[in-house]
Order: structure tokens, then C-alpha cells, then sequence
């Protein structure tokens, strides 16, 4: 599932990815460069979404996404203090287009992506595709390296996973939207993105089966209460990322949970956020101490 932007508090200076970390905006904009249309035609054919549309729709969609790449770099710089090139260029890399996708009406709808005022756009089965600069503002949050293993809650469009994994090791996304993570599940491949791995389940229980746990928890739905399987799943030195608060209310807020060397967990209230509800075993399970 996705979120949705709301007014964002500055926070302070998040330091960039260390030299290790660090994605090669040029070759990120190569690689975008040498994205055509008959590389979307055949990528959406082959995830099981055919489209067509012509190379003047196709340009018109290339020709704006400069300006949203220099909106997200101004965006981080002013929230954040600094925009980390290593996710500047994993949106470079990763073709939002693509992830732009009404599932039940089975219609592609390219020509929104990289809108002037960026906003969430319906996947359908009540899941969205969040605005690009929330989730640029997420992923600089989670600060990811390349050794890291990752873990979303709410597939939604797949965008989110797609761009970590343009950064980390290995990506894992749960969607509890069954027609959704099906149907999302097939569109990595076709890009060449073989390190991320999807399934329909219950997020509110993580993936106990990864060995050896995330360095990074991401979801992407508005919880009640911090699941403490997730807590579990993290890996010492590991960040999540969550919003917390009702269903469907304002007044939900973004929270940074840390988990230190010696296993404990810290938390840090970090911004105003409207997402939809996560679902499932949350709506029946009471918070436990320590949530």
C-alpha cells in the first residue's frame, strides 16, 4: 500500500550515504538515457500489462522527468539538509512510468508520471502509488546502503522496492492485497531487477523465514501500533521507518525506530503523514509493552 503526502515538519541534517554507498548519478542518467519506448512496450508486455502509446506520448513523459529529479534534489536539500546521491540517482535509474498501473481496469497510465505537483495516484483494490517526493523523503530517512537487506510493508506499486533496489543487496516486499501483490510480483523482472522479492501475506508478521533479519523496515501504511515481529525482524544497527496513528485521520505521524548494538530499540517522532490503513492481523491484536 502507499502513502499519502501531507505537510512534512524540517527535521535535521541526515548525513549522505557513505563513499561506498554511493551510486554514480551519471551512470544512473545513462541508464535512464538509454530507456525507449520499445524497452517500456517490451518490459510492460512481458509483466503481463500491454500498452501502447506513440513516441510523442513517450517523449513528452521523458521530457518532464528532469525537472521532477531536480524537484525531489530540492526537496530533500530543504527537508533534510542534504540530498543523498545515492537515492538521487536510484530515481534517476528506476522508470516511474512504468509503475504507473490501474490494476482491476488493467489500463497503464504513463502520461501522469513525473506530474508538476506531485501527488499519490490510484493503483486500485484501494492501494496507491505514493508521491515521488514523499517517498524520496522515506527512502533518504532509511538511509540504505549497498550491503543492506530490506523489507517493505505494502507493496503497492512496487515503485518503493524498485528504488531500493537500486541501492541495497536484497529487497522483500509483502502486499496483502492478493490481486495486487500478484500481479505487482511480475513487473521486477522484466526490468532486470532480480534482487527484489515479493509475496502476498500479512505484514504485521514480517518475513521470519529471511535469514538473519533487515538492516531496513519500511511500511508504507498507517499502523495503530508498532508490530513487534518487525521489531524482532530488525537487525542490530537496523532503522525502521513507520507511520502510526488511526485509520483514515489526520494526525498520524511518522516514526524512526533505531535498534542498537545490544538490541535495543529507540524511537524518534519525526513527521506528519496521511497513509492508508494498514490491514489484517493489526486490526484484531493489541499493542504489547515495548510497541
Amino acid at each position: 500500500m502507499a502513502p499519502f503526502d501531507s505537510t512534512i515538519t524540517r527535521r535535521g541534517l541526515i548525513s549522505a550515504a557513505t563513499a561506498s554507498a554511493f551510486v554514480s548519478s551519471a551512470h544512473a542518467a545513462a541508464n535512464a538515457a538509454q530507456w525507449t519506448k520499445a524497452d517500456y512496450e517490451k518490459a510492460m508486455k512481458e509483466s503481463g500489462r500491454p500498452v501502447s502509446l506513440t513516441d510523442g506520448q513517450f517523449d513528452a513523459i521523458q521530457k518532464r522527468r528532469p525537472a521532477a529529479l531536480k524537484r525531489i534534489e530540492a526537496y530533500l536539500k530543504e527537508r533534510l539538509g542534504s540530498a543523498d546521491p545515492a537515492v538521487l540517482a536510484a530515481f534517476a535509474e528506476v522508470p516511474r512510468e512504468y509503475f504507473h498501473y490501474l490494476y482491476p481496469e488493467r489500463v497503464a497510465q504513463p502520461s501522469m508520471a513525473y506530474e508538476d505537483t506531485p501527488k499519490p495516484w490510484a493503483l486500485g483494490y484501494g492501494s496507491a502509488l505514493s508521491d515521488y517526493l514523499g517517498q524520496a523523503y522515506m527512502t533518504q530517512v532509511c538511509q540504505p546502503k549497498p550491503g543492506d537487506v530490506t523489507l517493505e510493508i505494502g507493496t503497492g506499486s512496487g515503485f518503493q522496492s524498485a528504488l531500493l533496489s537500486r541501492i541495497v543487496k536484497e529487497a522483500y516486499s509483502i502486499e496483502i492485497i492478493e490481486p495486487l501483490g500478484k500481479a505487482v510480483d511480475k513487473i521486477f523482472e522484466p526490468l532486470g531487477y532480480t534482487n527484489v522479492h515479493g509475496k502476498v501475506g500479512d505484514g504485521y508478521f514480517g518475513w521470519p523465514e529471511v535469514e538473519g533479519g533487515f538492516d531496513i523496515v519500511i511500511v508504507t501504511c498507517a499502523a495503530t501500533f508498532v508490530p513487534q515481529a518487525l521489531l524482532k525482524q530488525l537487525k542490530p544497527g537496523g532503522r525502521m521507518v513507520i507511520p502510526i496513528g488511526q485509520p483514515f485521520k489526520h494526525g498520524q505521524v511518522l516514526y524512526v525506530y533505531t535498534k542498537d548494538a545490544d538490541g535495543k530499540v529507540h524511537s524518534k517522532r519525526d513527521m506528519g503523514v496521511f497513509f492508508i490503513p494498514m490491514t489484517g492481523a493489526i486490526a484484531k491484536s493489541t499493542p504489547t509493552t515495548g510497541g
